[in-house]
């Protein structure tokens, strides 16, 4: 089997796990950094595997523009191409068929986009997009979805489930590499909770490896998208992965833990670092902030990064707000251990049964008093 994943510890709903690949284990719940063309900005593999990170996420619309999936593929696969050597994810093009709304066309076979660096044609169907993702030696491949902006009409919402849903089949019935590429589904249907319901439930029926919840996270107020957390994790099967993609902040992360979540992606510690926003366990700073430039403290004390370690607070408000590339390398390096950090305390918490306390204190009080913890940019 290309996954095996088994249940080590529970607190409530929440579950400490492991995901087995053939390139190796990933402990859950997870955080997946994300590199979208096969690198996170700014980090080597080295420096991420030191970082803490067991599984690493690329996009498969992305690479199909450049470099191809043949040249990865000629290469001897994604493995070999980036230099990254644990497990690896890549996402079907669904996000793109949401964030790219004006460069692409929706029909009942599958999707075409103009590629947004020089216009051409791409087609993704359910079986391309599979044949892909095989040929690139992935571990953990998405099937290709349709998610729907927000708000959406529950009419409409409904018709790119039922879109959804027949790609799944479709996907399903295309394997080639079942023994080395594991597929998981994924469950659509907006801030609809019946057809967030029917989604898990049918998804549930057919024998993917793991599940996945998308679609949120595309402009929903928060109070929606943890409900589509609660009415989805629940119904979708207990003896393998769930993944919430493109979330999110830690609170968020917290939240969709206590909900039976078992892996996350988000670029929000990449790229909130290279805007100059920093995760701290103290809360958030906004380090091109004045008060920061003559600071000696470490960005978080309790931290174990090779930033923290060595280099003060003045000195990264210093670099990141001359646009020195370094400072954004630094910062990314920082947000991305906090992340990694986190989850590791989240799996101690569920193991000791005290995941409660184990939430972000200071999630709505930032530490600098700036209560934005986003750019202006989608969150995946």
């Amino acid at each position: 089997m290309p996954l095996q994943f088994q249940v080590l510890s529970r607190d409530g709903a929440a579950r400490r796990g492991r995901i087995t690949t053939l390139h190796g284990e990933v402990e859950t719940p997870a955080f997946m950094p994300v590199g979208t063309l096969g690198a996170v900005k700014g980090l080597t593999p080295v420096a991420l595997e030191e970082a803490g990170a067991s599984v690493m996420l690329a996009n498969l619309y992305h690479l199909t523009l450049r470099p191809g999936i043949e040249v990865i593929a000629g290469l001897g696969g994604i493995h070999r191409f980036t230099g990254w050597r644990r497990p690896i994810l890549t996402d079907s093009g669904g996000f793109q068929v949401w964030s790219l709304a004006r460069l692409r066309r929706v029909d009942a076979d599958g999707v075409t986009f103009r590629s947004h660096l020089d216009g051409a044609p791409v087609r993704f169907t359910p079986e391309s997009v599979v044949a892909a993702q095989e040929a690139l030696g992935v571990d953990l491949a998405m099937v290709l979805d349709e998610c729907p902006p927000h708000p959406i009409p529950e009419a409409e919402a409904e018709a790119a489930l039922d879109r959804t849903l027949t790609w799944a089949r479709r996907a399903l019935a295309s394997r080639r590499a079942a023994e080395r590429t594991a597929l998981f589904g994924i469950a659509q249907g907006s801030t609809h909770r019946r057809l967030r319901e029917r989604a898990a439930r049918e998804l549930s029926e057919l024998p993917f490896d793991g599940f996945a919840i998308g679609g949120v996270s595309v402009g929903e107020p928060e109070p929606e998208r943890r409900a589509v957390v609660e009415w989805t994790a629940p119904a979708l099967p207990e003896d393998r992965p769930r993944y919430l993609m493109g979330v999110g902040t830690p609170a968020d992360l917290h939240h969709a833990v206590t909900q039976g979540v078992d892996l996350f992606d988000c670029v929000l510690p990449a790229r909130n670092g290279r805007h100059g926003l920093i995760y701290t366990r103290e809360g958030l700073l906004r380090i091109k902030n004045a008060a920061f430039r003559d600071d000696p403290r470490p960005l978080d004390p309790a931290c174990a990064c090779p930033v923290c370690a060595r280099l003060p607070r003045a000195l990264l408000h210093h670099l990141v707000r001359g646009g020195e590339l370094t400072g954004a390398v630094y910062a990314t390096l920082h947000n991305l251990r906090y992340f990694l950090d986190f989850m590791a305390d989240l799996r101690k918490a569920i193991e000791s049964r005290r995941l409660t306390d184990a939430a972000p204190p200071w999630a709505s009080r930032p530490a600098d008093g700036n209560r934005n913890e986003t750019t202006d940019a989608p969150a995946h």
